[in-house]
């Protein structure tokens, strides 16, 4: 096995960003749709209302998790750098290993949250389906 240096965690540093930032976009998209949803339902009381919050809320919630084990991530690998700058190569080796790990399960929250959000629009597809079916 080759040795880590500090270039090796240093080249997730961009690609972890750029999922922080796509994380960031859809938990601020959510944010937004949540409050428009529930605008929507003190106007109206409309249950289907209800189950878009619901979806969303779940989908919230994954996105946040996602961030959480994606900044955990991030801070792994600035701590393995660290540890390899006062030479414990071991250690860091462990430590990176980890940050990796916390990274895979980011990336399996994502694609959770992308399969709900498709599942979502799904049933809006159906309901116009729907109604375009019975004018």
């Amino acid at each position: 096995m080759e040795e880590l240096t500090l270039t090796t965690p240093a080249v997730l540093f961009s690609a972890i960003s750029l999922i922080m930032l796509a994380y960031t976009n859809r938990f601020l998209a959510y944010a937004a749709v949540i409050r428009n949803l529930h605008d929507k339902y003190l106007e109206k009381k409309d249950d289907s209302l209800l189950r878009q919050i619901k979806n969303l809320k779940l989908r919230l919630n994954l996105t946040r998790w996602m961030q959480i084990f994606g900044i955990s991530s991030l801070l792994f690998c600035v701590l393995t750098m660290f540890i390899i700058y006062i030479d414990y190569h071991r250690v860091a080796e462990y430590v990176f290993g980890f940050a990796l790990i916390l990274l895979i399960i980011s990336l399996a929250l994502l694609i959770k949250e992308i399969q709900i959000s498709a599942e979502a629009l799904q049933h809006h597809i159906a309901d116009i389906e729907e109604h375009l079916e019975n004018k």
